[in-house]
């Protein structure tokens, strides 16, 4: 007798998790309408998408106004994305297509123009895959500072991403070493990142 095995279905995300959640569990959770998938996935994507008006020119007052409009866009468009794994690159597509409809607007282009022509525009602009590549190793770099060690993670970010930067002492009070070994301890933990990196695909 043959038997079949069983068919494993996705696991379903829990709650709290979302800021972990692959885009394909965010397009899954999405459209089965959970309010905590929606949220994460703007969380995800936010500066990606207000970054995007600001290279068409757009004043920030503007970018926000299409940030909203591009929101809305992304939540009756989503049930048509094919390929969640594509995700970003379908929100660039989405947002670059919103910003040239209101420049066409702002320069009272005729109404009559047509899908061709908005796509034409688009391509003329150095947006698109540059942006993608700049988001793909943005998304590299976050990833594998994620993979690193907990006290390694914290003490790049503190070094690396808080303005002001922090003195060494204060530094090494708050991770409980010796001022002379922060050096050493931010050298070992640069090294894992390059390694991270490199297993990322980012270097």
């Amino acid at each position: 007798m043959t038997t079949t095995a069983p068919v494993r279905s996705a696991r379903t995300p829990q709650p709290g998790e979302a800021q972990h959640w692959s885009d394909a569990e965010l397009v899954r959770e999405c459209l089965r309408g959970r309010e905590e998938a929606w949220a994460a996935l703007l969380e995800k994507y936010k500066k990606l998408i207000y970054s995007i008006p600001l290279r068409y020119g757009f004043s920030r007052d503007d970018a926000t106004d299409l940030f909203q409009e591009i929101c809305v866009d992304l939540l009756s468009e989503l049930p048509a994305l094919r390929e969640p794994r594509a995700l970003a690159k379908w929100i660039i597509q989405i947002t670059a297509h919103r910003c040239v409809r209101r420049l066409r607007q702002q320069q009272a282009a005729p109404a009559e123009a047509d899908d061709r022509a908005l796509a034409l525009a688009v391509d003329q602009l150095p947006l698109g895959d540059e942006i993608l590549r700049e988001y793909e190793r943005r998304e590299a770099l976050c990833e594998a500072i994620a993979g690193l060690p907990p006290r390694c993670r914290a003490l790049v970010h503190a070094l690396f991403f808080e303005t002001p930067a922090r003195p060494y002492e204060e530094l090494a009070r708050e991770f409980g070493i010796a001022c002379g070994s922060v050096g050493f301890v931010r050298a070992r933990c640069l090294e894992r990142l390059r390694r991270q990196l490199l297993k990322n695909g980012f270097l």
